[in-house]
C-alpha cells in the first residue's frame, strides 16, 4: 500500500494514477494532480461514505461550505471550515487506504 507522501509523488508528478488504487483514492489522486472535475465526477458516483467526504471536501474547495456540509453529513463527518481543509485530503487518505 501507498503512503501518504508516496501518494502525493504520484499525483505531483505522474500522468495518470496507479492502476491499483480505489475508486475513492482516484478521486483523491486527481485532485491533488489538478483535476477537480475528474476527482468530482469519480466521487459523486461513489455511495460510500468515504465517497461523500471526498465529495463534501470537493465542496469546501470550492467555497460551497453549504453543499459541503450536506455530504459532510451523509458520511457522519463533522462538516469542515476552511482554514481545516489543508489537513482534510491526509486525514480522508488514511481512512480511505484502510478500507
Amino acid at each position: 500500500m501507498m503512503n501518504f507522501e508516496a501518494f502525493l509523488e504520484s499525483a505531483q508528478g505522474d500522468e495518470a494514477p496507479p492502476a491499483d488504487l480505489s475508486p475513492e483514492l482516484k478521486s483523491l489522486w486527481h485532485l491533488k494532480n489538478g483535476s477537480w472535475t475528474q476527482s468530482h465526477d469519480i466521487a459523486q458516483d461513489l455511495s460510500s461514505k468515504v465517497g461523500s467526504w471526498i465529495h463534501g471536501l470537493l465542496h469546501a474547495l470550492e467555497g460551497d461550505f453549504g453543499n459541503s456540509a450536506y455530504w459532510y453529513h451523509r458520511a457522519e463527518e463533522e462538516p469542515i471550515s476552511k482554514s481545516q481543509i489543508g489537513s482534510e485530503l491526509e486525514r480522508i487518505f488514511k481512512v480511505a487506504s484502510q478500507s
